[in-house]
């Protein structure tokens, strides 16, 4: 729908209408509408065309004569016998008179109504009054629907600022989490590094234990040779006593000991484990450590031993405690999955 048929719907003379159109250079209808209301007063200047004017006065007649055409051609006797001849188009639906073929065209197609027919009734153009008022209506139109496209403008903002703060906040929340983990990580990774620092620096304490001893040996043996003394033996890393007591002896010395230190060598390899229990402990927790320390060994089928004396722990030692396992103060264990 054009601003031109607008204007010209709602009662304005075409000459006046282009007038307007051509001194808003087509900005739009308020301001056309603006013009016309101002120089309602003033006539249509010069500077309209002939050729206009022409066009225009040459489509209503070309209508008024396919109007009376068509009467003829029907065989219509009122054609002829002088009565009025039809000077307007009429809606049968709500009774708007119309001019010219284009008001119809664009009435229909705007209101919908179907029915229409030739009137004898003039089309009279609206005074200077009544096109006032229609601008008012128009402007007061005009006005609510600009009212109500701002109230839906403010709706979608809303909606829009809602939706961005939403998505603001999942990002936030996404990279907080993503933090925490990361921490997290950061956090186990300085732990591993610091339980492998601990073993690394326990077995390089054992080997220079076990390097001292052998020091100590070799100095021993020689100097009894040296003196033409018997040579000792080596000893073993955790000698035993030749002898051993009997057992109530064995369990009072025993006792005197809170705590039992253990290392343990895998038969996979790599460091020494080392770790202090208790003596009451079970022999079934020194397996759990080793399991939890080491992924290749599980809990139920470790199996622990001395190398001297020479001793396997079955699954009947597992439940009893390192004191009675004769594993007090201390011992070198041997651990194969």
């Amino acid at each position: 729908m054009s601003d031109k048929q607008q204007l010209l719907e709602m009662g304005f003379d075409e000459p006046r209408v282009e007038w307007a159109l051509r001194a808003t250079k087509g900005a739009g209808l308020q301001p056309a509408l603006d013009h016309i209301v101002e120089h309602m007063d003033s006539p249509v200047p010069s500077t309209t065309t002939a050729d206009d004017a022409e066009d225009s006065q040459d489509e209503d007649s070309e209508a008024l004569k396919a109007h009376i055409a068509k009467m003829k051609a029907s065989g219509d006797a009122s054609a002829g016998s002088g009565e009025a001849l039809a000077r307007s188009v009429k809606c049968s639906e709500c009774g708007k008179v119309f001019k010219n073929q284009d008001l119809v065209s664009f009435h229909a197609e705007k209101s919908g109504h179907s029915e229409f027919e030739e009137s004898t009734e003039e089309y009279v153009p609206l005074t200077a009054e009544q096109t006032k008022a229609k601008l008012e209506e128009l402007r007061h139109k005009l006005a609510e629907k600009r009212a109500r496209q701002a109230v839906e403008d403010v709706e979608a903002n809303k909606a829009n600022e809602k939706l961005r703060r939403k998505a603001g906040q999942d990002s936030g929340e996404m990279r907080q989490a993503l933090a925490i983990k990361e921490m997290e990580k950061e956090a186990a990774a300085k732990k591993r590094e610091k339980l492998e620092d601990a073993r690394a620096k326990a077995a390089i304490r054992a080997q220079i234990e076990a390097d001292k001893r052998a020091r100590a040996e070799k100095a021993a043996r020689d100097k009894a040779i040296r003196e033409g003394q018997p040579v000792p033996s080596m000893s073993s890393p955790n000698p035993a006593p030749a002898t051993r007591a009997p057992t109530t002896t064995q369990g009072t010395k025993g006792a005197e000991y809170k705590e039992t230190r253990l290392q343990v060598r895998l038969s996979t390899g790599g460091a020494p484990l080392v770790k202090a229990f208790p003596s009451d402990a079970p022999l079934s927790e020194v397996a759990e450590w080793i399991a939890s320390e080491n992924l290749s060994y599980d809990v139920s089928s470790v199996k622990l031993s001395t190398t001297f004396p020479r001793k396997v722990f079955g699954p009947g030692d597992m439940g009893r405690s390192l004191r009675e396992n004769g594993l007090t103060p201390s011992a070198v264990l041997m651990a194969s999955p």
